[in-house]
This record gives structure tokens, sequence and C-alpha cells, in this order.
């Protein structure tokens, strides 16, 4: 199930409507990694495109404008070494996927910047959505990247 040197091969990102957190994750990993690890990411329920996380995205040079966003159940071939799941009700999804798949599941509790949506600024919901991405991209950095032996693939 794992690649060389025992990193994943394959990895899902999930969390509640994959249109902010998850996409995010698979693109910033699919940046870093490029095709060494498969990569996906689901909602336990789908959204829609969110254009915050867009913009965000593409301020990294990270383009996501063709993503649409997909459930759990959507997924086509479910056959993943690591789940990592964003939010509290993907995670219970996660756990529950491993009752028939031999898949690891990592919780990343992740803000929802979409909570400031009716309340805040064009400004303060663009720091939000820059504070998810930065923290995810950190997080995956630490995961699949570590300073000492190079990428894990």
């Amino acid at each position: 199930m794992s690649g060389e040197g025992g990193g994943p091969r394959s990895v899902l990102f999930a969390c509640a409507l994959n249109a902010v957190r998850s996409p995010m994750a698979a693109a910033i990993l699919r940046h870093l990694v490029g095709d060494r690890i498969r990569v996906e990411s689901a909602g336990v329920r789908a959204g829609i495109t969110d254009p915050y996380a867009v913009a965000v995205m593409d301020e990294i040079g990270i383009d996501i404008s063709e993503h649409e966003p997909s459930t759990l159940k959507e997924i086509d071939d479910p056959d993943f070494d690591l789940i990592i799941t964003l939010s509290p009700e993907a995670h219970h999804h996660g756990v529950e996927m491993t009752r028939i798949l031999p898949a690891n599941v990592e919780y990343w509790p992740t803000p929802d910047a979409t909570v400031l949506l009716d309340s805040a600024s064009r400004e303060d919901l663009l720091v939000a959505y820059r504070d998810v991405r930065d923290t995810l991209f950190q997080r995956i950095k630490q995961r699949f990247l570590p300073s000492a032996g190079g990428p894990i693939v």
C-alpha cells in the first residue's frame, strides 16, 4: 500500500462540502509532489465551487477554478492508502470507509472559512481563506516533504 520510503501512494482529502478545504489540500499536494502520489478530494456532501478558495489559491499560482465538488460516494476508485479528514463530519465518514478499505485515517482539524460568508467584509474573508490555505500548505509540507530525507513518495 505504501510507496518507496513508506509513504502513501494514494491520498484522499475529505471535508464537508468539497468546496474549500479538501480541494485546496489536494491541489497543494499535487503541486508539491506531481504525479508521484494519486491525490483526490471529496466531501460528505457536494458543495459549489467557492470563488474565494479559487482566488486565494490563484495568489500562490495554483489553479483550482476547474474543480467540481463531489461526494465521497462519487469516488471512482476508493482505494486509498491514506484518508486525511479536515472536518469532524468528514472524519466520521473517513473512519467508516476503513470498514471496507485498508486505509489509514488522519484527522487534521481545519477551520471552515465559509462560516464568515454572511458577516465579514471581502478582505476579512480573504484573510480567513488565506489562513486556511497557508495552514494546509504548511501541514502538507511537514507530512509529505520531511526536511531530513526529502519527499516520501
